[in-house]
C-alpha cells in the first residue's frame, strides 16, 4: 500500500511531490523557487528554501527532516558545492542524513540546485 502527499508546484507536473511505502516517505525533487516558479537568490539561498520546501513536504507527510534517511542533492555546477553545503549545514549540524551529491547540466526551471530524499515514517 502506498500513500501520496500532494503539494503541487507551478503547471501541474505529472508527479507526486511524495510517496509514502514500506514505512518510508520517497520526497519528490524541491526547489528554491517562487510561486511562478523562478529561482530566488543564489545556490546558498535557494538550498535554504529547498530545504524549507522538504521540511513541508515531509510535515505534511507526518514525518520531519529529524527522520531523513538519505538526501540525494543535484547541483547545475559543482562549483557551488561549498556555497551548498553553508546551507545544508546550517540545518543539519549533528547526524546529517546519508547524501549523495551530483553535478548535472541543468535542471528544471534554470535552478541552480534541487533536493529529493528519503525518510522514516516515525
Amino acid at each position: 500500500m502506498r500513500t501520496i502527499v500532494d503539494m503541487p508546484i507551478a503547471g501541474n507536473l505529472p508527479f507526486s511531490t511524495a510517496v509514502i511505502a514500506g514505512g518510508l516517505c520517497f520526497v519528490a525533487g524541491q526547489f528554491g523557487i517562487d510561486k511562478e516558479n523562478r529561482p530566488i537568490g543564489d545556490v546558498e539561498r535557494q538550498t535554504q528554501l529547498a530545504l524549507d520546501r522538504l521540511s513541508q513536504v515531509l510535515t505534511e507527510a507526518g514525518t520531519s527532516l529529524d527522520q531523513l534517511v538519505r538526501v540525494t542533492v543535484y547541483l547545475k555546477s559543482l562549483a557551488d558545492f561549498d556555497a551548498m553545503n553553508r546551507a545544508y549545514r546550517a540545518r543539519f549540524p549533528k547526524a546529517p542524513p546519508a547524501r549523495l551529491t551530483l553535478g548535472v547540466s541543468e535542471l528544471l526551471f534554470g535552478a541552480a540546485v534541487e533536493l529529493e530524499a528519503i525518510a522514516a515514517m516515525p
